[in-house]
């Protein structure tokens, strides 16, 4: 509520609802939600001592994750982590907007409905993990589009050499190489993709996306798709599932145009999440995910 968490997307309120009936429920948080912090070594050298000891959970679920867990339980240990943690500026939310805003407002509807509110209460609280920025990658998010909008597969490359230089691939659609380059597929190959210069500001934290830059002379200009949260001509591929996966979905002809981007790094979130900016949809993509349910935290 003061800020002091940092977001980089909106959240739609259907979704927050949906959360704090999840919360209310069952009265507690069941998974964390995912925040980092800006790396500190006082704070890795805590943690490098305690995972040398046994995990108190050590286990692989069954989407082949490995989850290792343990308890810091020496007060020394956990005042250092709250005097250096009391030190930051902020912390950012990586993945779990939704759940922090559900998480927060329903603990402010249960102060309001306690008339001896004092706000040391369990339901101030909600549960969160904490990594520091500097040992997360975000995984791209890739996407695919069901129709080319009534052009060709000539025009449609045509239209693109205005803002971009074209190089085919072959048959394959290739991983970008860096910040500004693409790759699309469409009709049975591939193309690489760099941005010209003019086409992006480097000195925005929002225009400098690639994620803005194809939006807005791509998904918009070319294939009229205004809205990424709305419009059902266009889905999502996380990264996380690999090239041959908007390749097949072209191929099998249930979409006709697919483009993978460079992804985003955590420099550009926590940048976007300091100058109150909010990134357009579908940007960043977190795996592995954390484990529902392996600790949870009651509100009463």
């Amino acid at each position: 509520m003061s800020g002091k968490i940092k977001k980089h997307e909106l959240t739609r309120k259907d979704k927050e609802e949906d959360r704090m009936r999840h919360v209310r429920v069952n009265n507690a948080n069941i998974e964390p939600v995912f925040y980092s912090y800006p790396e500190n070594e006082e704070i890795n050298k805590i943690v490098d001592k305690v995972i040398e000891r046994r995990a108190e959970y050590d286990f692989v679920s069954v989407d082949g994750v490995g989850h290792h867990f343990w308890l810091i339980d020496d007060k020394s240990d956990i005042d250092k982590i709250t005097e250096v943690f009391a030190t930051f500026p902020a912390m950012y939310i990586a993945d779990g907007h939704h759940r922090s805003a559900a998480a927060a407002l329903v603990g402010a509807e249960k102060a309001k409905q306690n008339p001896n509110h004092t706000g040391k209460e369990e339901y101030n609280y909600f549960m969160a993990v904490c990594f520091p920025d500097n040992q997360l990658t975000i995984i791209d998010y890739n996407r695919v589009v069901k129709d080319l909008n009534g052009l060709t597969p000539d025009e449609l490359l045509q239209k693109l050499e205005k803002n971009f230089e074209i190089e085919p691939t072959g048959s394959e659609i290739m991983k970008p190489k860096a910040l500004h380059n693409f790759s699309i597929y469409v009709d049975g190959k591939g193309y690489n993709l760099t941005a010209k210069q003019g086409t992006y500001n480097d000195d925005d934290p929002i225009d400098q996306l690639d994620v803005t830059i194809t939006s807005n002379l791509i998904l918009d200009e070319m294939l009229g798709i205004k809205d990424l949260r709305t419009d059902t001509r266009i889905d999502f591929v996380g990264g996380i599932r690999g090239l041959d996966e908007l390749k097949r979905r072209v191929d099998s002809g249930e979409m006709a145009f697919a483009m993978a981007l460079y992804p985003v790094s955590m420099k550009q979130l926590m940048t976007i999440a300091d100058t109150g900016n909010i990134m357009p949809p579908k940007t960043t993509w977190f795996e592995p995910k954390l484990r529902s349910g392996l600790v949870i935290h009651k509100l009463d």
